[in-house]
């Protein structure tokens, strides 16, 4: 070989090197972001890993396991806009609640469950039309912009609060379960599964007063029944998301686990107060994170026309 030839080679590696020491630099530091996971690849960037941004996802984990058992809820409406303001964009908030609903869900499920308030005919016929409307969602998710989200999440808060305001479930109601019942559960689900993926929520604020006005079940069962079926949903979509790399897995991990051990209290804290206070107490939290919600839509609405 010709001493050009590995001058040449040599010159080439050496190029190389200093390419891979200029990647390894800009990776980020303190960062869940860019660094590498075997299983699902790289996390999305921005979220804080110091010692305040851990104490924070802890504090998530315990505030969504508690809302999950007492309102039968994933705890997205808690989850996505916690994420947000730790570092994530509302794209990766939104696919990083489903995978956190995933723990808590099985969690509040057995606690209901345990009790006898679960349906599971309704919860089956659920689950299959939010695994259709969950696939649109999550494919809707990866699409839409920014900004679009961000007021898709204000007019569903909007929605909720109104209901449970202007509704009172009764407590010893069932679900009367015939052939339009069961068509019209599943059609109920696939605009859950929709707005779940498109969200990051587990679809319980919808299902919940859904099931209590349209099918008369009890508080407590529509809480139950709406927790079964967000399990198999929340995986399912989040396999999607996954597959997107809209994930960030650690974080997830992180608030599901800390929710699925005090969703129970959240569930024994249900059934000790009354329909009424628990809807009262629910509706109040939601008119704080919706004037929340709306304060950062107008001002992300503000920067976008100033930036056009």
């Amino acid at each position: 070989m010709k001493k050009s030839d590995i001058s040449n080679i040599s010159n080439a590696e050496s190029v190389e090197r200093a390419e891979e020491s200029v990647r390894s630099s800009v990776q980020p530091s303190g960062k869940f972001g860019g660094k590498t996971d075997r299983l699902f690849g790289a996390d999305p960037a921005g979220l804080d890993e110091s010692a305040r941004g851990i104490a924070v996802l802890v504090i998530v984990g315990v505030a969504v396991g508690l809302l999950s058992g007492m309102f039968g809820i994933g705890g997205g409406t808690v989850i996505v806009p916690a994420l947000v303001w730790l570092g994530l964009t509302q794209r990766n908030a939104a696919a990083t609640s489903m995978l956190a609903i995933v723990p808590t869900s099985i969690s509040g499920v057995i606690s209901y469950a345990t009790c006898g308030n679960v349906d599971w005919l309704a919860a089956l016929l659920l689950f299959c039309g939010m695994f259709v409307g969950g696939q649109i969602g999550s494919w809707l998710l990866s699409r839409l912009p920014e900004l679009v989200l961000r007021w898709i999440f204000v007019v569903f808060l909007v929605f909720v609060v109104v209901n449970q305001i202007s509704f009172v479930p009764s407590r010893d109601q069932h679900i009367a379960m015939s052939a339009l019942t069961g068509v019209c559960l599943a059609l109920l689900g696939v605009v859950i599964g929709i707005l779940a993926g498109l969200l990051g929520i587990g679809g319980g604020a919808l299902a919940v007063p859904a099931l209590s006005m349209l099918f008369g079940a009890s508080d407590l069962i529509a809480r139950g029944t709406s927790l079964l079926a967000m399990f198999p949903n929340s995986i399912t979509t989040s396999v999607a998301n996954l597959k997107r790399r809209l994930v960030h897995v650690k974080a997830a991990l992180i608030i599901g686990l800390v929710a699925a051990v005090t969703a129970p209290f959240g569930t024994w804290i249900a059934g000790a107060v009354s329909p009424r206070v628990g809807s009262i107490l629910f509706a109040c939290y939601l008119c704080v994170l919706l004037i929340r919600s709306l304060f950062v839509a107008v001002k992300a609405t503000r920067s976008a026309r100033a930036s056009s």
